[in-house]
C-alpha cells in the first residue's frame, strides 16, 4: 500500500488518513524512516528524527532511522512501514540511491510494507521525477529522473492554482498519468 501526500504528518487530515490506513495499529507498526538530504548522525543521536514519528503515535521501540552511513543494517529487518518525508526530491533520492537503498525500499514494499511518502517521498515512488525541476533545485550531475516505479504515474504535490500550468503541461505531454495532491489530501494506492 502506498500512502502519498504533500504534508504527511504535518497536516491533520493527511495524518488521520495515513494512520487509519496503516497495516496495524500505529503503536504496533514497525517503521523505517529515511531522512531527507539534511541527514546527520547528530539528529539520529539526539533522536529528533524519532520524535517526529512519536508525535504521530508510533511507539519509540518501533521507530528505526535509516543510517546512510550503514545501509546494510536494515536489509533483514521486518517492517510494517517505510517513510520518506519532504525535502529536495532530487537530493533526497540521490542520497537513497548512493546508499543503494532504492532497491531495499522496493523490496520492502513488494513484500508487504506500507509506504508513507510526503512530498519528496511521494514523488520518489512515482515513475519519473523530471517535472520536479519546476519546484526543487536540481543538483549538479543529477541525470537519472526515473523514480522507483511503485506508483504508475507522476505527482504534482502541494497542488494549487499556481501549479495548474505544470499539471496541464505534463498532461499534454501524455507520457505518464498525472495526479495532483493538495496539502490536505492523501492518495491511497493498494499496490
Amino acid at each position: 500500500m502506498l500512502l502519498l501526500s504533500s504534508m504527511d504528518f504535518s497536516n491533520e487530515n493527511s495524518k488521520r488518513v495515513i494512520l487509519e490506513n496503516l497495516p496495524k495499529p500505529v503503536k504496533q507498526c514497525r517503521i523505517l524512516y529515511f531522512p531527507n538530504e539534511n541527514f546527520s548522525r547528530k539528529n539520529i543521536e539526539n533522536r529528533s528524527y524519532r520524535d517526529r514519528l512519536k508525535k504521530a503515535g508510533f511507539a519509540k521501540n518501533n521507530i528505526f532511522v535509516f543510517d546512510y552511513d550503514n545501509p546494510s543494517a536494515f536489509s533483514e529487518s521486518e517492517l510494517d512501514c517505510i517513510y520518506i518525508g519532504g525535502g529536495n526530491t532530487f537530493k533526497t533520492f540521490q542520497k537513497i540511491r548512493d546508499a543503494k537503498a532504492d532497491e531495499l525500499i522496493v523490496s520492502f514494499v513488494k513484500n508487504g510494507a506500507a509506504f508513507i511518502g510526503g512530498s519528496a517521498g511521494a514523488h520518489i515512488v512515482s515513475m519519473n521525477i523530471e517535472h520536479i525541476k519546476n519546484f526543487d533545485e536540481l543538483p549538479e550531475g543529477f541525470t537519472d529522473f526515473n523514480g522507483l516505479g511503485l506508483f504508475n504515474g507522476i505527482l504534482i504535490c502541494h497542488y494549487s492554482k499556481e501549479r495548474e500550468k505544470y499539471y496541464l503541461a505534463e498532461k499534454e505531454k501524455g507520457k505518464y498519468p498525472v495526479y495532483t495532491i493538495k496539502d490536505d489530501e492523501c492518495l491511497i494506492i493498494n499496490a
